[in-house]
């Protein structure tokens, strides 16, 4: 009888630790899903500022070019940073340009490839979040 009861207590401790395990694996799949959302909504909006500036590839590259970093890149970069995405300012975002296919209409588009890099904590892994938008 004593030995039944132990094993019972053996196996219900496997269950009840299994259930924890299983916990500490959906937190951080949530705060993993929830930084990619983050990062999509940042990029999206750095898309959202860029097609409501004026749209000619000199302009973009000006302004929104990570490398030199352009005037709505600097702004853009300071909401990143205050975005809650976990060790950003060790790896900021990167924003590059480069010529895209004219249209039907002959018109010339920019093609804009934005990535938001992020790092978990107690991860060794740098996440990121790519972006490429066509701009005409």
């Amino acid at each position: 009888m004593l030995i039944e009861a132990m094993v019972a207590i053996l196996i219900f401790s496997l269950g009840v630790l299994a259930v924890i395990q299983l916990q500490a694996v959906s937190v951080k799949q949530a705060s993993g899903a929830q930084y990619r959302s983050t990062a999509a909504l940042l990029a999206n909006d750095l898309v959202s500022r860029m097609w409501a500036s004026d749209k000619a590839p000199e302009s973009l590259q000006a302004n929104f070019a990570s490398n030199p970093a352009g005037t709505n890149y600097t702004q853009w970069l300071a909401t990143v940073r205050n975005s809650g995405l976990p060790n950003v300012s060790s790896n900021p975002p990167t924003v590059s340009f480069t010529a895209g296919p004219a249209s039907t209409t002959g018109a010339a588009s920019t093609q804009a490839t934005i990535k938001v890099f992020w790092k978990a904590p107690g991860e060794t892994d740098t996440h990121n979040y790519e972006l490429v938008a066509q701009l005409k």
